[in-house]
């Protein structure tokens, strides 16, 4: 079993101090949707590149890899590829591996962002170049090995966002409701039909990790500390 993370700060300090043999140390973070993997590794590249007074990290995201709405409509049942997007086999996990790949070979890279107000990718929206060291790359199905996914070899270490279910799943449900003006039994049935679903699958990988990494923003406030005896 992985074992809990500390500091992830402190741990990639330690990855900037080693020679790369292939050009750059690939970080993947894993975890449950609603997790906060997006948050953290903003976060935890912002600390790092602060500390170091130049831009050594990178922080990335795989969501720049779904399927383009385009490409499930010209699926056999669209209106199911639409349901369950999000889902491993409605993103291109071969063009994920090729820009991993090409991050480690330290390369200048052009990686895709996602525009959630479009429901697309954008093509190079972000330009990783020569100067990043360590790139944390965060989303759902790194550790994934079934549907055509076969990215997990080519990190250096993975960690996954340990985060109890019914607190991931409380976040989605609020975050359906703010940000797409939905009720909460609207919120409730997409969780039930697609994003539970998905988090289940990426749950399937949390033993393969290195690392356990806790959200300390998502710990209820009782739980983040023992009572005084």
């Amino acid at each position: 079993m992985p074992a809990q993370l500390q500091d992830p700060v402190a741990h990639l300090r330690e990855w900037l101090h080693k020679p790369a043999p292939q050009g750059r140390w690939l970080i993947g973070v894993s975890g449950l949707p609603g997790a906060g993997k997006s948050t953290l590794v903003q976060r935890w590249a912002q600390e790092i590149n602060a500390y170091m007074r130049d831009e050594s990290v990178a922080a990335l995201s795989m969501d720049g890899f779904h399927l383009t709405k385009a490409t499930l409509a010209r699926f056999p049942d669209p209106q199911a590829a639409f349901a369950r997007r999000g889902a491993p086999w409605t993103f291109d996990p071969h063009a994920l591996r090729a820009h991993v790949m090409a991050l480690r070979a330290g390369e200048s890279v052009a990686w895709p962002g996602f525009e959630h107000a479009v429901g697309d990718p954008v093509p190079g929206a972000l330009q990783v170049g020569p100067q990043i060291r360590v790139a944390l790359v965060e989303g759902l199905y790194l550790l994934h090995d079934q549907h055509g996914w076969d990215v997990a070899s080519c990190f250096d270490e993975h960690w996954f966002v340990d985060v109890e279910m019914d607190t991931a799943m409380a976040r989605l449900e609020n975050r359906h409701m703010a940000a797409n003006q939905q009720s909460r039994a609207q919120a409730r049935a997409r969780l039930d039909g697609n994003d539970h679903l998905n988090a289940t699958i990426a749950a399937g990988a949390r033993a393969k990790a290195h690392w356990l990494v806790s959200n300390p923003a998502l710990i209820p406030p009782a739980a983040r500390a023992a009572p005084a005896l």
